[in-house]
């Protein structure tokens, strides 16, 4: 069946069911591979894209629900010249990964929570729930807070 999907601006229309779970029409059919599989139940976050402005975990939405919104992965985030988000610098600057596996959900989760409160508290930030094996929480909380003093 014919889905079109817009993602990071760009319209694709495939050849899938409806059913199929976000994350798999990202990954296998766009080659879009930032966007990790994780837990499979929505629980570890590695999945994190927006859909409609909103941060949801890819891999327990199907497809359908996508339909006629726009979808931003870790890979349409930065700017088309290039520059990073301010989230991606700030990862950078502060040396976040360490394997860095979760970190594009990570970063997906941290702009959505800049959108919605631009100057977050330590609180705030520990109401991301992505999961960071490596624990590297101290990190990515000192990363948002550089992105939120940074951001345009």
């Amino acid at each position: 069946m014919a889905v079109t999907l817009k993602v990071n601006g760009q319209t694709h229309t495939l050849d899938i069911e409806p059913e199929m779970p976000l994350l798999w029409a990202l990954r296998d059919e766009l080659q879009l591979t930032g966007t990790k599989f994780g837990c499979g139940i929505a629980q570890c976050g590695a999945c994190t894209v927006h859909i409609g402005g909103v941060a949801m975990r890819s891999c327990s939405i199907p497809v359908a629900a996508a339909v006629g919104k726009d979808v931003l992965t870790i890979e349409g985030l930065a700017s088309p010249d290039g520059k990073l988000h301010p989230v991606q610098a700030a990862w950078v600057a502060e040396d976040v990964p360490q394997c860095g596996y979760c970190q594009s959900g990570q970063i997906m989760a941290a702009v959505a929570l800049l959108k919605e409160k631009p100057n977050p508290t330590d609180e705030d930030i520990n109401t991301i729930t992505n999961v960071c094996r490596c624990g590297t929480y101290v990190r990515i909380r000192k990363a948002i807070h550089r992105a939120a003093t940074t951001r345009t």
